[in-house]
C-alpha cells in the first residue's frame, strides 16, 4: 500500500492572547521551525505543509523548509474557527493537486520540545492499523476522581467523578493523562467523515512532560526556554 504521509503545521497568524507566537523566537529560531525541523527529521514523513493566512508566517515557513502551497481562508482562521475543519481544508488542497494524503499527521508549532521519534512513534501507532486517530498523552497532574472538583449552586464542592470506592491518595486514584499538543495522527478518510477525535477509535502514545509543554502564553514560552536549555542536547 502507498503510504504518503504528510505532516502539517497550522498556524494562523491572528493570535490575540499571545501576538506573534508561531514566530516567536525560541533558542534562536520562530517557534515554528522547531516544528518544522522535529517533522522533516521524522524518519516517517514523506512531506512537511504549513496552512497559514498569514503571508510572513509562510515565508519563514518556507525559509526553514516547509512547503506552503496555499493560504488558508480567513473563515478558517479565526479565534473561534474549528481546526478540525483547517484540517480538513488542508488535506482536500493537496489531494486536488496531488498526490493524495494517505496518512495525516499534525505537528502543532505549540509543543518545540517534542522529538522527531516522538512523530514516528504516533505514525508507527497508527499503522498497527486498529485506529482513526493516534494522540499523544502525558500523565496529568491533577486527578478528577481524587483532588479536582465541581462547586454547585450553594457553593459546596464534589469531586469532578465521584470513584465507586474512596481514594485516599492520588497514586491509588484511576490514572488520568493530559492530551499534549505533541502530535495527532488521523485517517484522511475519517477525518472527512467524523466531527472530532472521539467519533471514533483513538490510540495513544505517552509523552514525558518535559517534552509536552504547550506554548499558549509568552509565561509558556519561558518555562519552554527553560527546559530547552537544561536539555542541554541542541535538539
Amino acid at each position: 500500500m502507498s503510504e504518503n504521509v504528510v505532516a502539517f503545521i497550522f498556524a494562523r497568524g491572528g493570535s490575540k492572547g499571545f501576538p506573534g507566537k508561531n514566530i516567536a523566537p525560541l533558542d534562536g529560531k520562530p517557534l515554528i521551525a522547531h516544528s518544522i525541523l522535529a517533522a522533516r527529521a521524522a524518519r516517517s514523513v514523506g512531506r512537511v505543509i504549513v496552512s497559514t493566512d498569514d503571508e510572513k508566517i509562510a515565508a519563514v515557513a518556507r525559509e526553514w523548509g516547509a512547503e506552503v502551497p496555499f493560504l488558508r481562508p480567513a473563515e478558517l482562521a479565526g479565534d473561534r474557527s474549528p481546526e478540525w475543519l483547517a484540517w480538513r481544508h488542508a488535506i482536500d488542497a493537496v489531494d486536488t493537486a496531488g498526490p493524495k494524503v494517505d496518512v495525516f499527521v499534525s505537528v502543532p508549532t505549540t509543543a518545540p520540545l517534542r522529538r522527531p521519534a516522538d512523530v514516528d512513534a504516533c505514525v508507527a501507532r497508527f499503522r498497527e492499523g486498529d485506529v482513526d486517530v493516534v494522540l499523544t498523552v502525558t500523565p496529568a497532574a491533577r486527578n478528577p476522581y481524587f483532588n479536582m472538583v465541581t462547586v454547585d449552586g450553594a457553593r459546596h464542592a464534589h469531586l469532578a467523578i465521584p470513584p465507586e470506592k474512596t481514594v485516599h491518595t492520588r497514586q491509588t486514584a484511576p490514572k488520568v493523562f493530559d492530551i499534549t499538543t505533541v502530535c495527532y495522527v488521523v485517517d484522511p478518510a475519517f477525518l472527512r467523515r467524523a466531527d472530532g477525535l472521539f467519533a471514533g477509535r483513538v490510540g495513544v502514545i505517552e509523552v514525558p512532560a518535559e517534552r509536552a509543554v504547550d506554548i499558549d502564553t509568552a509565561l509558556d514560552l519561558k518555562v519552554a526556554e527553560a527546559l530547552w536549555e537544561a536539555r542541554g542536547d541542541g535538539k
